[in-house]
């Protein structure tokens, strides 16, 4: 016999049913985002939302240990073919398509065939690093940058010949930053913005950055969960428009070796009972002391950090010193060369300021991201944290003597060294657990292993439309 509660859920999902038909939706991608930053999918029927959001769409777990090409490693707890996971659509989160007609999006979280939450389920990693944070009275929003490389699409393009020397040809040729881009492809540029407005995405402001082709788009902070769920809708709308104007998008961050890379930096604000942390009088920096102690355990986490939020070899070539990228582990107020910034806001504005960890690119899968940054941050509150003096200027242009003065350290410079900080950090091992972290941390060494003496050029074209 149906339960009162089966029988709403049941009710609840006819009527999304119903609505999805009048908008002429017939087919839901069911999205996940790997170890490797790259989001994966299966489709369903619109029909079949009501049996999926019951029984779930089945999957292998083996997708935890796949690689950013499609290689398959294996950690302890792992690999290999037997198994299977229940994908379940976030209902709350089904959002019908502007960009691909006929199609509606909702994300997804992993549980096994008894109903348990799969242990490497990085958006349930997410959701419980969130209510991990709210039971500490910690009140955390959330928002991405999104950076990109827009290229023309070649005609009878063969993806197998992407090499270091295929030709790109970009859509805009104006300076950085600059007004004549908008003008050049302002078709475009609305359309990314009017499919993200349909969708319930707030855009903030969307502008040229600093590359060939490349440009930025800022949204809404939310709840944790909420902002990883807006970066993958907002990835794949403009991906889709791009293509709808014969177009490709790059989030890789490092389309062109030696070129200024795409970032997807992590906002974050705290608050507490509705009012903010980052708005205390007479503190030091207007920070509350468990706003100091959060931050003071994301700065001291972020060489670890950096295997989450800088996933893949690629990374790398970005992380460059005065190129806006923070490699150096130091931290400023509005200092965009420090890996922390800490940003005041307006000072009539009460819910101003805000953190911004400018190291993350679009390699990094978000739910990871906004997990491990909130395990880092609440580390430092349980263990009072603090903060080094800020830096107002550009560290790399100091010399090392007066770096190493001042107690400033490069960030790992490579994924081996980001993914040896992330195997030794226990805060990550405990918040992630012992399935997870190893998942992640056994993709870090396969992606370290296949690029290990590949030159930048190479690595760059191999990596470059991956994400």
């Amino acid at each position: 016999m149906e339960s009162p509660q089966d029988a709403e859920r049941h009710g609840y999902t006819r009527k999304l049913a119903a609505m999805l038909d009048a908008e002429g939706v017939r087919d839901i991608a069911l999205t996940w985002v790997d170890n490797a930053g790259i989001a994966r999918a299966k489709a369903i029927p619109a029909a079949r939302l009501a049996h999926a959001a019951q029984r779930g769409v089945g999957m292998s777990p083996v997708f935890d240990v796949f690689t950013s090409e499609d290689a398959i490693t294996a950690s302890d707890d792992l690999g290999g073919p037997t198994g299977d996971l229940r994908l379940f659509p976030d209902l709350e989160r089904l959002t019908v398509l502007a960009a691909q007609p006929g199609w509606a999006w909702a994300p997804a979280d992993r549980f096994d065939q008894e109903g348990r939450p799969h242990p490497a389920c990085q958006r349930q990693f997410a959701r419980a690093m969130a209510e991990r944070a709210e039971a500490a009275g910690i009140d955390v929003r959330m928002g991405f940058e999104t950076e990109w490389v827009v290229t023309r699409a070649p005609r009878g393009h063969d993806p197998a010949a992407d090499d270091a020397f295929e030709p790109l040809e970009y859509p805009c040729a104006g300076p950085a930053y600059g007004m004549t881009r908008i003008v050049e492809v302002s078709d475009y540029l609305r359309d990314v913005t009017e499919a993200l407005t349909l969708q319930g995405i707030e855009v903030h402001q969307i502008h040229p950055e600093y590359a060939p082709g490349q440009f930025e788009v800022s949204c809404a902070p939310g709840d944790p969960v909420r902002a990883a769920d807006d970066v993958v809708l907002v990835r794949e709308t403009i991906r889709a428009v791009s293509v709808r104007h014969g177009l490709r998008a790059s989030f890789a961050p490092s389309v062109v070796a030696g070129q200024v890379g795409n970032g997807c930096h992590l906002h974050f604000s705290l608050n507490r009972d509705g009012k903010s942390l980052h708005r205390t009088p007479d503190a030091a920096w207007g920070l509350a002391p468990d706003a100091v102690a959060f931050l003071g355990g994301v700065f001291g986490a972020l060489p670890a950090l950096l295997a989450v939020g800088c996933p893949s070899p690629a990374s790398y070539l970005r992380l460059q010193p005065s190129h806006w990228a923070g490699v150096y582990q130091c931290w400023g107020i509005e200092n965009r060369e420090a890996a922390l910034r800490l940003i005041p806001g307006a000072p009539d504005d009460p819910d101003g300021g805000s953190a911004e960890i400018k190291t993350f690119d679009g390699a990094a899968n978000p739910y990871l991201a906004v997990g491990a940054v909130i395990a880092a941050g609440l580390h430092g509150i349980d263990t009072g944290a603090q903060l080094p003096a800020p830096e107002s200027e550009d560290p790399g242009v100091l010399g090392v003597r007066e770096r190493a003065r001042r107690g400033i350290v490069r960030l790992p410079g490579t994924l081996t060294e980001a993914a040896d900080r992330f195997e030794k950090s226990a805060p990550l091992q405990e918040a992630m657990g012992k399935v997870l972290h190893g998942a992640v941390l056994a993709v870090r060494r396969a992606e370290e292993a296949r690029f290990d003496e590949t030159d930048a050029e190479e690595l760059a074209a191999a990596t470059r439309w991956r994400w």
